[in-house]
């Protein structure tokens, strides 16, 4: 029915190329239009203009040898002002836009290494929306936006380059283990060092004690017993801790038997030897 009233509609967000007689007329805005088609008008075709994506998959080699597929997206439009040569001037729009973006990757990234390819793809996809720019503007159509959203290396490179970033981390964890290890062993020898030198104190401090009671003691019975010596009162202490040292093995359960010379003589020469073994040693530090 349109064509037989000569109306034609032109949806939003599109153009229609009309021709007089094959020959370009004009570009006809979204709406209805009238084309009379006995004076030889017609619709030659729509052109959108609606931002259109394309996705470029680009392998290439980078400067330290290594292949690489490099993935760029492309958001591009037709202008409405230029609309006729977006129409007539590019046969395959993807495709031509697909050699430029071959063309400036495989031109940046040998360039780079594989490292830097990763931290520099802002610039590569900022080189190709300018050269895209350049050359697509004389066509008629913007480019909107450059990513490149994915680097994919070989397969076998991806595998040693997480091998080698695993083998950093375990260096650094048995670095770390190692460093715990000698601060484990640097505190035990204090720990150690330190309970010894407070049990010597503590040994220290028991004789000193003892030797401060047994002190007390030969003044205090010489003072209230009149006419003992020194000797007597020292013979006296001994033969009274040899008892008690009797009396203390032969009262725990968990002692073996223990033969010993028992008698008045016996303990004489005990206490001699107590009183021998003290005069040497007092000799000794003297």
């Amino acid at each position: 029915m349109g064509q037989a009233l000569c109306c034609v509609q032109v949806d939003q967000s599109t153009v229609a190329i009309k021709e007089t007689f094959g020959k370009f007329d004009d570009v006809l805005d979204p709406g209805c239009h009238c084309l009379p088609w006995v004076l030889g008008q017609q619709i030659a075709g729509h052109l959108s203009l609606r931002v259109q994506q394309l996705d470029v998959r680009c392998e290439t080699k980078t400067k330290d040898n290594v292949f690489v597929t490099v993935v760029a997206s492309i958001q591009y439009r037709a202008l409405a002002d230029k609309a006729s040569d977006a129409f007539y001037k590019l046969s395959n729009t993807r495709a031509q836009i697909q050699s430029y973006v071959f063309d400036v990757i495989r031109a940046s990234v040998p360039k780079l290494e594989l490292d830097s390819v990763f931290e520099q793809k802002n610039e590569i996809a900022k080189a190709v929306e300018e050269e895209l720019e350049k050359a697509m503007s004389a066509y008629g159509f913007e480019i909107v936006q450059t990513l490149i959203v994915d680097i994919e290396p070989d397969e076998h490179v991806k595998r040693a380059m997480n091998e080698i970033n695993a083998a950093a981390r375990m260096r650094v964890a048995a670095n770390e283990k190692a460093e715990a290890e000698k601060i484990l062993q640097i505190k035990r020898a204090e720990g150690d060092a330190e309970s010894k030198y407070l049990a010597g104190l503590g040994i220290a401090r028991q004789r000193q004690a003892i030797v401060d009671g047994l002190r007390d003691s030969v003044l205090a019975f010489s003072v209230n017993v009149p006419g003992t010596t020194s000797k007597d009162v020292m013979d006296m202490v001994l033969v009274t801790q040899y008892f008690d040292t009797m009396k203390e093995i032969g009262a725990s359960s968990k002692s073996n038997s223990v033969f010993i010379p028992h008698g008045p003589g016996a303990v004489r020469d005990i206490a001699s030897q107590i009183r021998d073994g003290l005069l040497q040693g007092n000799t000794s530090q003297n």
